[in-house]
């Protein structure tokens, strides 16, 4: 009988998460294993393990953290939504990983509209969504990208990540 290991990467939502000790190459190792996984069951044509692979990856540890850790790394994380959270802290950050494996479907909230000037010095609107929609946004695209990039113009170089290239039967 063959002995199955416990993951660690398991998604209970009563684990104590502390920001600061998140071994984040083991974390983005998994994500990216994962993505490779749903790369080659993409060129497989099997449509029902694509499925069970990114739910696995959206309902997982790491696709949490990395999807917290996109948000909070890029730009636009000091721009609060409608709630006005903003994830600055360490316990913040720890406690959004935990909302996210949690799962139980948010509905999103609605956008905080602004308006921006633009060039001519007319104004455009703005929606900004709430830091929690972002995540699960970020949490998406982490199982959605491998599959674009299957179906995507191999001659199509510009805004693509490097990683997931699956033309020519290159996973990298």
């Amino acid at each position: 009988m063959k002995k199955v290991e416990k993951s660690t990467d398991s998604a209970t939502p009563n684990r104590t998460i502390d920001w600061n000790s998140i071994n984040w190459k083991k974390v983005e190792r998994n994500v990216k294993e994962m993505q490779i996984r749903i790369v080659k069951a993409e060129k497989a044509g099997k449509k029902g393990k694509v499925r069970s692979l990114q739910w696995l990856l959206n309902h997982s540890y790491s696709g949490c953290c990395m999807a917290v850790k996109n948000v909070v790394g890029n730009r636009g994380s000091k721009t609060p939504g409608i709630d006005g959270q903003t994830w600055t802290t360490p316990r913040a950050k720890s406690l959004a990983i935990k909302e996210l494996l949690r799962g139980k479907g948010s509905h999103p909230l609605p956008l905080r509209r602004i308006q921006i000037l633009k060039k001519n010095g007319k104004k455009r609107n703005l929606g900004i969504p709430t830091m929690q929609d972002k995540a699960m946004q970020a949490l998406w695209k982490l199982s959605l990208e491998p599959i674009v990039e299957c179906h995507s113009d191999i001659h199509s170089y510009g805004f693509r990540p490097p990683l997931l290239r699956c033309q020519q039967n290159i996973v990298y």
